[in-house]
């Protein structure tokens, strides 16, 4: 059997699932598709044709190395063959984007044949992903007095690259599809629990929605041949939750364009929209793909004679529709008008700003951010090799200082890591900068699908200017399948040949670890002025700024070392009164949410920095805040610390670094030690007062102010998801915030989920001293819903055990993990007993384990998505409910949500995770706590 027979085997399994071949990457394949291309008798010779033009992935994958090399044969005559002429083989290396495609345009520019260089110099103009051995080698032929390599200075120093592309259409028409009601979480454009075929793009596609809802989307395309899909959130905001590349790509597969004829299922420039726009860090995502996002605002709030919302019933705004965008709708988007028109085009619907400034415009003209971002570094390089001035091409960094005005805290880490500023005055929000990323985190199920970015822009190694970053393995955890098994260890080789420190030793010379990327990151962040991505949307640390993002601008800061993005509007959170006894910051944290809607009306934090006052609460329990503010729909949130809390988070960090060091997991390159370097430097700064905790100036600009009144808070919370509010908009929002008294303990409770990254090590000891307490008061404790646990990082289990936690734990669990034999097939059923389960995602995740559907689910976790946690069944609706520990141990016994009463006396003498606001007057605020 050869590689090439079995790869027809395989074409045939796809073709029962109604697949096309599975685009080729490994180069021993490619290897004997040229093998039977050269041999002119062979009967698999058109086949193999046909899989080496249209079927080969690009970039640095090995397939992409011998299909350069052999093009590089044809085009010197080396190999003649009548389908793929010298010509060809040109247009063949310029869709290849970079890598091997480049070193053989290189060889031919800078070789002895005239003609053939002036061609493959023609291609070169054309390309951006460009690394420094590619530059080097330009650099040294034009010193050496090289014409070809002069003439591709200059085109670059001019950006013909960009120039010469054609510019944005003025007209887009277009046809809505309404995807939903309310907020889409980009779980239904790629669900969590199809997390394994990601980078299968052809496959993943069919998750994308529904059947149904994809059969329509071709209808409509089938109808309106000359228009572009345009998909919606009707009264909602499209992609919250979290980034989700996929998501992105299984729009733009069912509502794009193809990117090249010879890259198969790789679109770009969907077009997105929500009634309250698209979701900031997956509107991020659409910039990645060159796409187009738009705040429609069809549906505005009823106002009566005096302005203000008009409520129903209920107490909510009542929505008026300004007008309609029902499926199968003809609208016009104009990007010179930068406004949406009716089909006609006669009459304006709404004005489209924001979806077209000169940043995005560029990003639509090329194709998608990368290009400009590899091309804005070699127009630099070609400009100062060459010793001329830069022309002016790309839009200029928007650079807003307002005199006088003070810096919030978001505003002043920007402007510590900004790059290639016109002048040195501060900086403020809104300004479009590229800044330096100090810590980069890439998720295991998108990992797969930032390798392949990385493959696609050609990058091999990390960026040096990078301080840490980590691959991690905590989504993935709960189950060691045939997928996993598959998928995990291939990423993990990739990720640590590239430089980052990973979860799982390529080598097998060090134990896995699973532990939650969030946890990790908040760890190995070691300065609170720094800039963090994670592929994730929960990369939300306690220190320094952090912003989830999709696999594609993870991979961008991993191979550059920057990012390029606004400067978010920031809203103050303060805090005033005494947090009560029997309450735990969990409900302190819901209590915002609802707090901030009474105080506002409106989600204030959505898009927004949320700059939290938490003084006193040490990083791991401060994570719980920032955690919590991607359900918030906030851009990123920023904890402000006494220097002291500050300095023992440090310590505390450190610690965990020095673990993961004793553990095997200090790479090559020495990342883990230098980033307790700057860890020691930063404790030095604060303690000898030269550089002080990060704080905003007195007279900073926010947006708003919250001010959470912690003494109203006098019943544990609950965040609902309202599966059966009669408005569909209403449902899976995070906005609806319940005392638990709400319920009158009637609330059945079918399952309790301690875990995921919302909690700490604080959670999982309420756990024990709650089993410790009842038992003591009413002999064994019984369950009457199953209750599982999973810590979030191993540190934490080999605490609990050596302060004699661990022990009631596992008196009461009728599964405790084991790493030496994992799980390999999901649970499927749960016993009213207890499950310790490994470190990592688990149910929070929703890909590998999941309750039964139709299940109500009370959980710690942050999702409360619909088909996350729990799925519906035919007689009933799955519901996530969000709680604090403490609630969610008690309702796994009673079975059922339970009173006030029930839950003082369960917490009685427990330590619960407490917060009391600094002592000084917050600067600036109107909430004074002595």
């Amino acid at each position: 059997m050869s590689l090439y027979t079995d790869y027809l085997t395989e074409i045939e399994a796809r073709k029962e699932q109604g697949l096309h071949p599975k685009p080729i990457d490994d180069a021993a394949l490619v290897s004997e598709l040229i093998a039977q291309i050269k041999d002119t008798g062979h009967g698999e010779r058109d086949s193999s044709l046909n899989f080496l033009i249209y079927n080969t992935l690009p970039g640095t994958t090995s397939a992409a190395g011998v299909k350069a090399a052999f093009l590089k044969e044809v085009i010197l005559g080396q190999v003649v063959l009548a389908e793929i002429t010298p010509t060809f083989a040109f247009e063949l290396l310029s869709h290849m984007k970079g890598g091997p495609s480049i070193g053989v345009l290189l060889d031919i520019a800078l070789g002895d044949d005239a003609a053939l260089a002036t061609q493959a110099a023609d291609v070169l103009k054309t390309q951006v992903f460009l690394y420094e051995a590619d530059t080097a080698r330009i650099e040294a032929a034009y010193k050496a007095g090289n014409a070809v390599a002069a003439d591709l200075l200059e085109s670059y120093a001019k950006a013909e690259f960009f120039t010469k592309l054609p510019e944005v259409q003025e007209e887009t028409k277009v046809v809505t599809f309404i995807a939903g009601e309310g907020d889409i979480s980009t779980d239904l454009l790629s669900p969590g629990n199809q997390a394994h075929s990601r980078a299968d793009r052809e496959l993943h596609g069919q998750c994308f929605i529904s059947k149904a809802a994809q059969d329509e989307i071709e209808a409509l395309k089938a109808a309106h041949p000359d228009k572009q899909v345009m998909i919606i959130a009707e009264k909602g905001t499209m992609g919250v939750g979290s980034s989700r590349m996929s998501g992105v790509n299984n729009v733009a597969l069912w509502a794009g364009k193809p990117a090249s004829p010879y890259v198969p299922f790789v679109n770009y420039a969907p077009i997105v929209a929500g009634t309250n726009g698209i979701s900031p860090i997956f509107l991020t995502t659409v910039g990645v793909t060159g796409g187009i996002g738009l705040d429609l605002k069809n549906w505005v709030k009823k106002t009566g004679p005096d302005g203000k919302p008009i409520l129903n019933n209920d107490g909510e705004p009542i929505l008026e529709q300004v007008y309609s965008v029902e499926t199968g709708t003809v609208l016009t988007i104009n990007s010179k008008t930068k406004k949406l028109y009716n089909d006609t085009g006669d009459s304006e619907l709404v004005s489209l700003e924001s979806s077209f400034t000169p940043q995005k415009m560029e990003f639509m003209k090329a194709g998608g951010s990368y290009a400009i971002v590899f091309g804005k570094k070699l127009q630099t390089f070609a400009a100062e090799t060459l010793g001329v001035e830069m022309p002016l091409v790309f839009a200029p960094s928007k650079e807003i200082h307002n005199d006088g005005q003070g810096l919030t805290a978001v505003e002043k880490i920007f402007n510590r890591n900004a790059v290639g500023l016109k002048t040195d005055k501060p900086l403020h929000a809104g300004s479009d900068v590229r800044v330096k990323v100090n810590i980069v985190g890439s998720q295991d199920t998108t990992g797969l699908m930032t390798s392949q970015e990385l493959e696609a822009m050609a990058a091999t190694v990390l960026s040096p200017s990078v301080d840490g970053a980590y691959q991690s393995g905590c989504h993935t955890a709960s189950v060691w399948d045939l997928k996993a098994q598959a998928n995990t260890p291939r990423l993990m080789k990739f990720m640590n040949d590239f430089g980052l420190v990973t979860a799982r030793d390529p080598k097998d010379q060090y134990h896995a670890m699973t532990d939650v990327i969030h946890k990790v990151l908040n760890d190995i962040t070691v300065d609170d002025r720094a800039i963090i991505i994670g592929g994730d949307s929960h990369t939300r640390m306690s220190k320094g700024v952090a912003f989830g993002a999709d696999s594609g601008t993870v991979a961008l800061a991993l191979a550059t070392g920057e990012a390029t993005m606004p400067i978010p509007e920031s809203v103050k959170v303060t805090f005033k009164g005494k947090m009560q006894e029997h309450m735990d910051f969990r409900d302190v944290v819901h209590a915002t949410q609802a707090q901030m809607l009474q105080q506002h009306g409106d989600n204030v934090f959505q898009g927004r920095i949320i700059e939290v006052h938490i003084g006193t609460l040490l990083a791991d329990q401060a994570f719980t805040f920032t955690d919590w503010t991607a359900e918030m729909k906030a851009k990123a949130s920023i904890c402000i610390s006494n220097d002291e809390t500050l300095v023992e988070s440090l310590e505390i960090a450190k610690s965990r670094i020095k673990i993961m060091i004793e553990k095997g997991m200090e790479h090559e390159n020495g990342m883990l030690q230098n980033l307790v370097d700057i860890a020691d430097k930063r404790i030095a700064e604060i303690k000898s007062g030269e550089v002080p905790a990060l704080t905003p100036d007195d007279n900073a600009k926010y947006f708003a102010e919250v001010v959470v009144d912690l003494s109203v808070i006098d019943e544990p919370m609950i965040a609902d998801p309202d599966v059966n509010n009669i408005d569909v908009s209403k449902r899976y929002t995070h906005d609806t915030i319940r005392p638990i008294s709400y319920y009158k303990a009637e609330k059945k409770v079918d399952l309790g989920f301690v875990g995921s990254c919302m909690v700490h090590k604080g959670d999982i000891k309420i756990v024990a001293q709650m089993l410790r307490n009842l038992e003591a008061t009413n002999g064994k404790v019984e369950f009457k819903a199953p209750l599982v646990v999973a810590a979030p990082t191993y540190n934490i289990i080999d605490e609990l055990k050596e302060e004699g936690d661990w022990e009631i734990l596992q008196r009461y669990s009728d599964f405790e993990f084991d790493d030496f034999a994992p799980k390999s097939k999901a649970r499927t059923e749960y016993e009213n007993v207890l499950y310790l389960e490994r470190p990592g995602c688990n149910l929070c995740m929703g890909n590998q384990e999941k309750a039964a559907k139709g299940d109500t689910v009370l959980a710690t976790s942050t999702r409360l998505f619909q088909g996350r946690v729990v799925e519906d069944s035919n007689e009933k609706k799955g519901e996530s409910l969000l709680a604090s520990t403490p609630v969610v141990v008690l309702a796994a016994i009673l079975g059922r949500t339970p009173t006030v009463e029930e839950y003082k006396a369960a917490v009685e003498g427990i330590d619960l995770t407490k917060f009391a606001p600094p002592q000084q007057v917050p600067l600036g605020a109107n909430s004074a706590h002595f």
